[in-house]
């Protein structure tokens, strides 16, 4: 009887540890890293937009908290912690991580080749060496870049609209950062063809913000140029501070600059970038490879013009500027 009753019970064991399998299977929540180069999800002025990612990822049916589970790290504009941020995401074992700015992305690389990696916000990703190439990334990395030859052209030429006897340009780079290289030789390009000067200037850490800013005064330049960096999306609100004291009109390429004080900005569309975002998230929780996925580029562009910033350095914004605009700050 004894052996009977165990081999009912082994016969039971076996026909339902599928079941059992299949059941943890079922309600194994997916959690994603989010690496951060500069500001937290959370901080003032950020939570509209990574509120567009997780509407994306809502649409898409994914509920946080309940069916996907979000990490959160920061380097908070210090890139030297990006290294460990990324260590705690992969010790983690998160499925996917999600890489904001191109020294958060090579952080991720080196910290992990088999966690798939969405980058977003990166210029080059090709130049960077983050991947093969555009059309088949290979590796583990995929995503968004917001690289587009023509922009920092654009900006340059909109800043020239509004200052048109400005002669040189101030343009404030990051070294740290290596997407902040071809956004200035796109600069230098662009700069001869409208017929202005550019003057580089590096910051490379907040201290080094004021010494800038100096330099833009000894060098009597004529308007700012602020590239794209995560440093100085922490310290927006400080450089818009500073370039309105210097009477400086400054361009930008994220709206956020815009509306933290700065005169005007024109560049890719965050929401729309972070809401693309979610799409490759999504298709990599279900099955998709990062070596298969297509690098996509910004397709939605914004101007925005905060007219009290202009009403402070006594500049007029021209009407068919402003008719332009996507929005204007009054």
């Amino acid at each position: 009887m004894r052996r009977i009753g165990l081999a009912v019970v082994l016969a039971v064991s076996v026909i339902l540890a599928p079941v059992a399998t299949e059941a943890q299977q079922a309600t194994k929540v997916p959690r994603v890293g989010f690496l951060l180069a500069g500001l937290r999800s959370g901080s003032q002025g950020i939570q509209p937009y990574f509120g567009a990612f997780r509407q994306a990822l809502h649409e898409l049916s994914y509920v946080e908290g309940q069916s996907i589970a979000i990490e959160y790290r920061s380097a908070e504009g210090r890139y030297e912690r990006l290294p460990d941020l990324a260590a705690e995401l992969v010790r983690l074992k998160v499925d996917v991580i999600v890489a904001v700015a191109t020294p958060a992305v090579q952080a991720a690389k080196l910290a992990t080749k088999a966690i798939p990696i969405v980058m977003l916000s990166v210029g080059d990703p090709v130049a960077a060496g983050l991947v093969a190439s555009v059309a088949r990334p290979g590796g583990n990395i995929t995503g968004l870049s917001n690289f587009a030859p023509e922009l920092v052209g654009k900006q340059l030429q909109l800043l020239r609209e509004v200052a048109p006897t400005v002669s040189l340009v101030v343009v404030l780079s990051n070294p740290a950062n290596p997407g902040n290289a071809p956004q200035m030789r796109e600069a230098e390009t662009a700069a001869r063809a409208l017929g202005l000067r550019v003057q580089p200037l590096e910051a490379q850490g907040p201290s080094d913000i004021d010494r800038a800013v100096v330099a833009m005064t000894r060098e009597r330049a004529g308007a700012l140029l602020v590239l794209v960096d995560s440093m100085f999306i922490v310290q927006r609100e400080r450089i818009a501070d500073l370039a309105a004291k210097s009477r400086l009109p400054a361009m930008y390429g994220l709206r956020l600059h815009a509306e933290a004080g700065g005169l005007m900005a024109y560049g890719a569309n965050l929401r729309d970038l972070l809401r693309h975002t979610a799409t490759f998230v999504d298709k990599i929780l279900k099955g998709a490879k990062p070596a298969d996925l297509p690098i996509e580029q910004p397709t939605k562009f914004e101007l925005v013009i905060n007219l009290k910033t202009a009403k402070v350095l006594g500049l007029t914004i021209p009407q068919s500027l402003l008719v332009r605009a996507d929005q204007v700050i009054e």
